[in-house]
């Protein structure tokens, strides 16, 4: 059986329709690799592109995107809502069927060195692949963003995994590396508030939030969830705040949960959770559980259907709040 791994490349554009195109016509031009899904948001200046297939055609078509998307994207000119650091963000790799973590990581470090050494384009290793777990969160290698990485990367212990120790100040710098299944998920608030946002945020986050004692002492007050990242913003284009996260370990936090205990945390702002946001792909089972929750939180029997299932999980999170969700589109597996 053949071997498949899924690529979910982030770039730091999302409202130029032909650089887009250019790069996604980059990956839908390599033999065996299937472009699944282009999600583009404009608020966040951010394209997610989710593709996949066998091992040697995705990280070709990885690197083909990443090469066009350093050619079309310029930094010093780039903003947008989203934390960023390069015109290729983050690459990662995941693996989907008949291939191990480990055989993961092997090809996400062939890519990361060939991106660095034929592009010269700095690139750090995350995740699976980074060996240094002081450095192996996306968030962690992130910060300071583009702009204050011109100081960081010359920092002894910020030294690149592969290329040149100086950002590029077109291209900025990516990150590669393998990981698990994460979905990317945004949800809505009535209110254009940030700081609500990013409040909510802070309690349900893993990492949580920081406060300071009495005697001047710092206390790390953990969030909610495990397996969660996420931060508040309001986006323009919605005109309205989100709560924005990366649920890296469905299986520990799942979609459903998180969406409830927003609708709690926001109602002690006496805000509302007006529906939610899929960006990219989930897997099929995700929906399935988030179907029978919600059933189960309504008394009725889940002898429902596959469809079925999937059509109360968008309708109680309301995933088809900002545009239309079809399933055939989002479901990963109904794509493979």
């Amino acid at each position: 059986m053949k071997k498949i791994i899924e690529c979910v490349p982030n770039f730091s554009e999302g409202i130029n329709n032909d650089i887009i195109n250019s790069i996604a016509r980059e990956i839908s031009g390599v033999a065996g690799v299937k472009l699944l899904n282009v999600d583009a948001g404009k608020g966040a200046n951010r394209t997610v592109m989710t593709f996949a297939g066998e091992p040697e055609g995705v990280i070709e078509a990885a690197f083909l995107a990443i090469k066009k998307a350093g050619e079309l994207i310029d930094m010093r000119t780039q903003t947008g809502e989203h934390p960023r650091m390069g015109a290729t963000d983050v690459c990662p790799l995941i693996p989907i069927s008949n291939v191990t973590m480990a055989e993961t990581v092997e090809y996400a470090n062939r890519l990361a060195k060939r991106v660095g050494n034929e592009l010269g384009i700095p690139v750090y290793l995350y995740e699976y692949s980074q060996p240094d777990k002081a450095r192996s969160n996306l968030a962690v290698i992130r910060e300071g963003e583009y702009e204050g990485f011109f100081k960081k990367i010359v920092m002894p212990n910020w030294e690149p995994d592969f290329g040149p120790a100086r950002l590029d100040a077109k291209r900025g710098a990516t990150v590669i590396g393998a990981r698990d299944i994460l979905v990317a998920y945004n949800i809505n608030l009535n209110t254009v508030s940030t700081t609500i946002a990013h409040d909510i945020a802070l309690t349900i986050r893993e990492s949580g939030h920081t406060v300071t004692n009495a005697d001047g002492s710092r206390t790390q007050i953990p969030g909610t969830f495990k397996k969660v990242k996420a931060i508040g913003w309001y986006i323009e284009e919605y005109g309205r705040a989100q709560v924005s996260m990366n649920l890296t370990n469905i299986a520990v936090t799942p979609v459903h949960k998180v969406f409830d205990e927003v609708c709690n945390r926001a109602a002690t702002y006496s805000v509302k959770v007006t529906g939610s946001e899929l960006i990219g792909m989930i897997p099929l089972n995700a929906l399935l559980e988030a179907g029978k929750y919600f059933l189960r939180k309504q008394h009725l029997p889940q002898t429902v259907n596959e469809a079925e299932l999937i059509a109360i999980a968008v309708k109680s999170m309301g995933l088809d709040e900002l545009s239309p969700f079809d399933p055939n589109k989002r479901i990963i597996e109904y794509q493979l």
